[in-house]
């Protein structure tokens, strides 16, 4: 049976039997002791302590790792998605200019059917947006805040573009008012900073 002395940095009066059971918790540092045996042996705790510091290093590191490359395709397959989604709205954008091209009057798009174009177009400018956003965080491992305000500058945008104001209460139109200034506020910012 070992006995460990309070406060001391060593180990002594090991047994080989308890050294032969523990020997894989520490690393193998006593498993040239037959069990059975008995013998004194002296060694360094903090070296014992180091083992186990270096293990559950590697093991954070090892989780790390994985977790990053979790993140990295779950960007991928965002991306991916994201690509076929907007393929997908560009198609339906040129049928839709297509059929209010073709219809009578001809060659003519009433001005609810343009508003509404207008809306599709910047909903597929959003997605661009957001694609970029995804490619610049494969690419450096960061989401750069212009393109998440430019983002946000374009949703905001679309809302004013498809709002009716004669529907719309002035609260609603204000707060939008407010968060269009304070967009603008933090773009400009954020240049200034990245000019500096």
């Amino acid at each position: 049976m070992a006995l460990f002395a309070a406060g001391s940095r060593y180990i002594t009066n090991f047994d080989a039997d308890s050294a032969w059971q523990a020997a894989p918790a520490v690393g193998g540092i006593v498993s040239s002791f037959a069990p059975g045996s008995t013998s004194r042996l002296k060694f360094s705790a903090s070296h014992v302590n180091i083992v186990f510091a270096r293990s559950a290093s590697l093991n954070g590191n090892h989780m790390e790792t994985l977790l990053t490359k979790a993140q990295k395709l779950i960007a991928f397959s965002l991306g991916v998605l994201l690509v076929v989604v907007v393929a997908l709205s560009t198609l339906h954008l040129g049928y839709l200019i297509a059929l209010d091209i073709w219809k009578p009057p001809r060659f003519i798009i009433p001005v609810q059917d343009l508003l509404e174009i207008f809306s599709f177009f910047l909903l597929i400018l959003i997605g661009l947006e957001l694609l970029e956003t995804l490619k610049a965080y494969l690419k450096k491992d960061v989401v750069h805040v212009r393109l998440v305000i430019e983002v946000a500058l374009i949703a905001i945008a679309r809302k004013i573009i498809i709002v009716e104001p004669a529907t719309v209460p002035a609260a609603t139109m204000f707060g939008v008012a407010a968060v269009v200034l304070a967009l603008a506020v933090a773009f400009y910012l954020e240049r200034q900073a990245s000019k500096d």
